[in-house]
């Protein structure tokens, strides 16, 4: 007996913490206590006899377990008088032919242990005889519920060092004392399609308030892009960024700013642009305060009075304005760029047309000095 416990313990250890390499996918720890009946070959001169114990099982995947067993018997001498206290270490692996979830697990099973005869046997008696055992048997396990199950188990043992062959019968009860699961993790949901994006802004198309955006523009939630001052210059092409809201701005996102105006009445003979001589000092003004600052641009707006049809009326103010224009950059050598002919028509009136003198104030050439801050 003194060899045997120290290995037993060994045993069980081994049994215990192997499958802790194992898979993850650990399904139950049962403990197995049983009681059966143990035959003894007729070379061991030992009757049968009730035999007891039990196991520690590690089902480790659904058809596998490995388990530690221990078992006792009291046998009497078969041929001569005294008994014999027997006892066996052993470990098993188990295969089992279902799964957990079924009500009746069949397994096969095989495993080696070492038993101990303390009284000896028919070939050395009286004495401690150690000996190590194989078994291959099989058995079957009935779920009563996921914690109890119930097991019968059958087994033929082959003694190594002397060549004996034994049998057990047992059943039992198991309880399931640790679950774990070994269900495999659902597959996710498909994602679902992409819902169209013509222009690829990463705003959908159901929700695009403003498609045929720029390739590789940034948008806003409604796929616009973003003006982040405010000024209706998209920041792509903003070159000043963070006007304060309400500025006048001009195609690039820039204040405008108009520092002067200057009104030139300049009297035209019907039906014609022609201008006269008697107005070039005026002119001149204009060409010497964009002199003064070169950032000066100008709008040259010309303007009329209501007599006669209105498109007749945008027309003519449309070329008045364009012949300051040209005396500006012709004569005064003010750069073409710097200087915008618009004709207003007459739609911004400044006196009633009601009257000769109003319709003669009425009718002349605004010089709108400007500059971009």
């Amino acid at each position: 007996m003194k060899t045997i416990r120290p290995f037993g313990v060994a045993l069980l250890a081994a049994a215990i913490s192997t499958p802790a390499l194992a898979d993850d996918d650990i399904q139950t720890v049962y403990l197995n206590p049983f009681a059966g009946y143990q035959y003894f070959g007729d070379k061991r001169d030992l009757d049968e006899e009730a035999t007891y114990g039990f196991g520690l099982e590690y089902r480790f995947l659904p058809q596998w377990a490995v388990e530690a067993v221990y078992s006792r018997s009291e046998p009497d001498r078969k041929y001569t008088n005294g008994d014999v206290d027997f006892e066996e270490m052993r470990v098993d692996g188990l295969y089992y032919f279902g799964s957990q979830s079924d009500k009746l697990n069949p397994y096969l099973a095989a495993g080696v242990g070492h038993a101990d005869f303390d009284g000896g046997t028919v070939t050395t008696p009286g004495t401690e005889h150690d000996e190590t055992r194989v078994n291959l048997g099989g058995g079957l396990r009935y779920n009563v519920t996921d914690l109890v199950s119930l097991r019968g188990d059958v087994r033929a043992f082959h003694g190594i060092d002397e060549s004996t062959f034994d049998a057990q019968v047992s059943a039992g009860i198991s309880l399931a004392f640790s679950r774990g699961t070994s269900e495999p993790e659902p597959e996710p949901a498909p994602a679902p399609a992409p819902e169209p994006d013509a222009d690829g802004d990463g705003v959908p198309d159901n929700r695009d308030q403003c498609p045929n955006t720029v390739a590789g523009a940034a948008v806003d939630s409604n796929g616009c892009e973003l003006d982040s001052d405010g000024d209706g210059v998209v920041d792509r092409l903003d070159e000043c960024p963070g006007t304060a809201r309400g500025t006048e701005v001009d195609e690039t996102g820039c204040e405008v700013v108009t520092i002067d105006t200057i009104t030139l009445y300049i009297t035209f003979p019907v039906n014609s642009a022609e201008i006269g001589s008697e107005y070039d000092d005026d002119i001149r003004e204009v060409a010497d305060a964009m002199k003064e600052d070169q950032e000066v641009s100008v709008e040259i707006a010309g303007h009329t009075d209501s007599t006669g049809a209105a498109d007749y009326n945008q027309q003519l103010s449309q070329r008045r304005a364009e012949a300051v224009a040209d005396r500006l950059v012709e004569m005064y050598g003010i750069d073409v760029n710097r200087v915008t002919p618009v004709g207003y028509g007459e739609a911004e009136p400044v006196a009633t047309n009601e009257t000769s003198g109003g319709r003669a104030r009425n009718r002349r050439v605004e010089a709108r000095l400007q500059v971009r801050r």
